[in-house]
């Protein structure tokens, strides 16, 4: 089966931008609300974080038949997601999928 190359680069790009949107909330903005008193960082970041969140979920869930991605990556890559630095676990998983090339004939 061919694999849709062009939908994979794009949840890899996806899945790589939540990941900098989780360090950036986890390591940036928690500490501004805690020990700056700036609340309002974790509420920007924490909105863009989950929006991405969420279209990375939905976007792993229409992969399932787009690219075709089995269930079961798909699966890890939300609860990769949900960890620090879990999509770029996830995106060397995603690189290792290689285009179908029909098997050469045997001599």
């Amino acid at each position: 089966m061919d694999i849709n190359q062009r939908f994979l680069r794009r949840i890899r790009r996806l899945s790589l931008i939540e990941g900098i949107s989780t360090l950036v909330l986890f390591f940036v903005a928690m500490p501004l609300k805690y020990l700056a008193d700036m609340p309002l960082a974790v509420r920007i970041v924490g909105s863009i974080h989950g929006f991405l969140f969420v279209g990375l979920v939905v976007a792993l869930v229409v992969a399932i038949k787009r690219v075709p991605l089995d269930q079961t990556l798909a699966m890890q890559g939300i609860a990769a997601a949900v960890v620090p630095f879990g999509p770029f676990w996830f995106d060397a998983k995603l690189k290792m999928l290689k285009p179908y090339s029909p098997e050469e004939p045997q001599l």
